[in-house]
C-alpha cells in the first residue's frame, strides 16, 4: 500500500493527539486522582500508535505502546500519578514529537528511545526510577524484546504439531557482550534450527535480527521431533553464544495462555464500553460535534497562498476599472464596477477570513516548556492563557512563536521571584504569569504579564549609561516606561551570570526586531517589586492594508492607516524650531516634523519653506509622535502590500510597494523606521 498519499493528513493527525497529550498531562498533575482525564491521554496514544504502525512507522509505534502499558496500569488504578512519573511521560511524548517532526522534514522518524522505554518499564512495573547503568538498561529492554505471546494463528498451528507427535520449544539465546558480528551469530543459529525443524516465531522478527536491531538476547518457537538437551549442545557450541535456554511448550500451558488472553481481551472490551459510556455522559452532545467536525476539511497553506495571490491581482485589476469608469462615466459601467467592488470585498473578508489562525497553536507549546523551565529553576509558577482563540493571519503567526517564546523565558528568569524570596516580600509563594490576546480595532494585542520583581531602575540606568544608549545627565528626566523599554536595546543584558534560560544579551532585541518587521510595536510597563506587563501590537494581516495615498514630487506614496492619528493642514507661522529641528504643537505635545522629500532626496523644484500652508501627517510609534510633510493628499485605499525583491533588502524607511488602478507603482512607508 502507498502511504505517502496519506503522510500529511498523519503528520496533521498527529501533532494533534500530541498536543491532546500534552494538554491533559498537564490537567493530570493538577488533578492526578480523575481517571477520565488519563482516558483522554491513553484514547490520543492509541490512536497514535494505530496510525504510526499502519504509515510504517514502528518506532513511534513502539514507544507509543510501551507508554500505553503505562497509562493503562495508571486507570486500573495499579500505579498512582506522582511528578517523576509524569516527567518521563512528558518525555516519551517529547520523543515523539521530535520523530514526527524528523518525518516531516523528510525523515524516517527513528530515533534511540532504549533509555526512555527502560524508564517506562520501570514505572509499569512499579520500580525506582533512579537506577543506573547501561546493563540495567540494556536488560528491561531485552525482556521486553524477549517475551513471546502467541496469536490464534500460532496457536492453532502448535495444536496441530502437538496432534502429529511434534515437540514445541521456547529458545532464548544470548550473545556474548563482546560479539561483533550478531547478525552472523543469529544465522547459524537459525541454520542448526531450521535444519532440525520449523521456526514459526521470533522476538525480535527476523529483519530485526537480520538489522543487528536489538541488545544481546532473541527468543524463537521451533516445532521439531529433536529432545531439548540435543538442541541446547547444538545452539551452545555456536562460539560468541553466552546462554541458551531450552523450554519445552506443553498443551496445558499453551491452553492456559489461550485462556488468559481470552479473559484479557474481554477485560479490555469492557473497561473500553465503561470508557465509552463515561465519556458519553462526560459529553452529550458528542455526536453534534462529531457532524461539525464532518462539515470541515484541511487545505494545504499553499492552495490559499495561491488563492491569495490571484485575488490579490484580482483587487489591482478593480482599482484600474474603477479608474477607467470615473474617467468615462458611463452608468451601466460605474454600476457593474460597483457590484464588483461589492462581491469582491465579500470575497475578500472570506479569504482573509480563512488565512486566519487561532493563536492557541502557538500558545499551546507554552504550559509544557513553562512546567519544564519551572522544575528546572526550582521556582513555583501558574501560567493563565487568556483569550487563545484570537485569531491572526497565518504570516503573523508563523513569525510570533519564537518572540513570544523568548518574552516568556525572559519573566520566568528575571521576573518571577524564587518562591522563599516571594514569601518574605509578603507575596503567594506560587507566582503568576497571564498569557492574553485581544481583538481592538485592526490590530491583535498579544500582552505577557506577571507579579514577579519588576525592572530594576537603577541597574537597567546604570546598564544603559555604561552601554552609551542614554547620557548621565538625562537619566533622571526619563520615565518609568521608558526607561523599561532600554532592555529591548541590543546587547542589553543585566544578569551577572549566563544561564541556559537568558542572560547572554540577545534575546529581547530579537523580539523587537521581529515584531516590528511584522508592522508591530511592543511596549513595557513595570513597576518595580510589583510586576511587568509586555504588550505587543500586531496587524491583523499582511496582505492587503488599508492605506493614504499622499503625493511627493510628483511620486505617489502609501502611509499605512494603522500607523496614522489624523492628518492637517498647518500654517507655517505654526512651524516652530526647536535643537535644529522642525517641530510643531500638536493637541499639547510637541512633536518633530520630517520632510518626506528630504528624507527620499527627492526634488522637483518646489520648496516646502516657500509654502504658506502644510500637508501634515500625524503617525504613532507607540507613545512616540511625529508629522510628516507631504505635498498633498491623495485619499484612502485598500492595496496589496508586494515585496520588493532580493535586489531591494535595505531600503529606509520603505516596507514595501503596491499597484495602483492605473498602473503607476506606489512605495508603502514604514513609520516605524521613521520614528527612533
Amino acid at each position: 500500500m502507498d502511504t505517502n498519499q496519506y503522510l500529511e493528513m498523519f503528520l496533521d493527525e498527529s501533532r494533534e493527539h500530541l498536543q491532546t497529550c500534552n494538554e491533559y498531562l498537564l490537567e493530570l498533575e493538577k488533578n492526578p486522582e480523575d481517571l477520565t482525564i488519563v482516558n483522554e491521554i491513553f484514547r490520543s496514544a492509541h490512536t497514535l500508535k494505530g496510525m504510526s504502525a499502519t504509515m510504517g512507522y514502528e518506532d513511534i509505534a513502539n514507544l507509543t505502546h510501551i507508554m500505553e502499558n503505562v497509562l493503562d496500569a495508571i486507570r486500573n488504578e495499579d500505579l498512582q500519578v506522582t511528578a517523576e512519573m509524569l516527567d518521563v511521560v512528558f518525555e516519551s511524548v517529547s520523543y515523539l514529537d521530535e520523530m514526527v517532526q524528523d518525518i516531516e522534514a523528510g525523515g524516517t522518524g527513528e530515533k534511540d528511545v532504549t533509555a526512555i522505554v527502560a524508564q517506562l518499564n520501570k514505572i509499569e512495573k512499579g520500580e525506582p526510577l533512579d537506577a543506573e547503568g547501561g546493563d540495567e538498561v540494556a536488560a528491561t529492554v531485552v525482556e521486553e524484546e524477549a517475551s513471546l505471546a502467541y496469536d490464534d494463528f500460532e496457536m492453532t498451528v502448535i495444536s496441530q504439531s502437538f496432534d502429529q507427535g511434534f515437540n514445541v520449544y521456547e529458545i532464548t539465546v544470548r550473545l556474548r557482550e563482546d560479539c561483533i558480528l550478531k547478525a552472523a551469530r543469529v544465522f547459524m543459529v537459525f541454520e542448526i534450527l531450521e535444519n532440525a525443524g520449523d521456526v514459526i516465531k521470533s522476538v525480535p522478527s527476523v529483519d530485526k535480527l537480520e538489522e543487528e536491531a536489538f541488545e544481546r538476547e532473541f527468543a524463537v518457537v521451533l516445532i521439531t521431533k529433536e529432545e531439548e538437551e540435543v538442541l541446547q549442545t547444538k545452539i551452545s557450541k555456536v562460539s560468541e553464544v553466552d546462554y541458551v535456554e531450552v523450554t519445552a511448550v506443553s498443551e496445558e500451558n499453551l491452553k492456559a495462555d489461550k485462556r488468559k488472553q481470552e479473559e484479557e481481551i474481554v477485560q479490555t472490551v469492557k473497561k473500553q464500553e465503561v470508557a465509552q459510556k463515561d465519556s458519553k455522559k462526560e459529553k452529550p452532545n458528542r455526536p453534534a460535534q462529531n457532524q461539525a467536525a464532518n462539515r470541515t476539511i484541511r487545505v494545504n497553506i499553499e492552495r490559499l497562498d495561491i488563492l491569495m495571490n490571484l485575488f490579490e491581482e484580482l483587487m489591482i485589476d478593480r482599482g484600474r476599472l474603477q479608474s477607467i469608469s470615473t474617467e468615462l462615466h458611463n452608468p451601466d459601467l460605474t454600476e457593474t464596477v460597483e457590484r464588483i467592488t461589492r462581491v469582491s470585498g465579500d470575497l475578500q473578508n472570506i479569504i482573509l477570513n480563512m488565512r486566519m489562525i487561532p493563536v492557541e497553536t502557538v500558545f499551546n507549546r507554552f504550559p509544557t516548556m513553562v512546567r519544564q523551565l519551572v522544575r528546572e529553576m526550582d521556582k513555583k509558577v501558574n501560567l493563565e492563557i487568556i483569550g487563545a482563540e484570537t485569531e491572526l493571519d497565518r504570516t503573523v503567526i508563523d513569525e510570533i512563536g519564537d518572540p513570544l517564546v523568548h518574552l516568556i523565558r525572559n519573566a520566568l528568569d528575571h521576573g518571577i521571584e524564587m518562591p522563599e524570596e516571594r514569601l518574605a516580600k509578603g507575596k503567594p509563594e506560587v507566582g503568576t504569569v497571564k498569557l492574553s490576546a485581544y481583538h481592538s480595532g485592526n490590530h491583535v494585542f498579544i500582552e505577557l504579564e506577571d507579579d514577579g520583581a519588576g525592572v530594576n531602575r537603577e541597574r537597567v540606568l546604570s546598564k544603559a549609561i555604561e552601554n552609551g544608549l542614554v547620557e548621565e545627565e538625562e537619566a533622571d528626566s526619563l520615565t518609568n516606561r521608558q526607561v523599561a523599554e532600554l532592555i529591548l536595546a541590543s546587547g542589553f543584558s543585566t544578569a551577572e551570570t549566563v544561564s541556559d534560560v537568558s542572560g547572554r544579551g540577545v534575546g529581547l532585541d530579537v523580539v523587537r526586531t521581529t515584531i516590528e518587521s511584522l508592522g508591530g510595536h511592543i511596549s513595557i510597563d513595570s513597576t518595580e517589586g510589583e510586576g511587568s506587563l509586555f504588550q505587543v501590537q500586531l496587524p491583523l494581516t499582511l496582505s492587503i492594508i488599508s492605506v493614504m495615498l499622499v503625493e511627493l514630487a510628483k511620486e505617489v506614496y502609501a502611509i499605512p492607516l494603522s500607523s496614522i492619528i489624523e492628518t492637517a493642514i498647518v500654517h507655517s507661522s505654526d512651524i516652530l524650531n526647536a535643537h535644529s529641528q522642525r517641530v510643531i504643537d500638536f493637541r499639547g505635545n510637541i512633536i518633530p516634523l520630517l520632510d518626506l522629500k528630504e528624507i527620499f532626496e527627492l526634488e522637483d523644484g518646489e520648496a516646502h519653506s516657500d509654502d504658506e500652508y502644510h500637508s501634515i501627517v500625524i503617525v504613532r510609534k507607540g507613545d512616540k509622535l511625529a508629522g510628516l510633510v507631504v505635498d498633498s493628499f491623495i485619499g484612502q485605499q485598500e492595496i496589496v502590500l508586494k515585496g520588493l525583491g532580493d535586489y531591494l533588502t535595505n531600503v529606509f524607511a520603505i516596507s514595501g510597494a503596491t499597484i495602483l488602478g492605473d498602473g503607476q507603482v506606489a512605495l508603502i512607508v514604514d513609520c516605524n523606521s521613521l520614528i527612533k
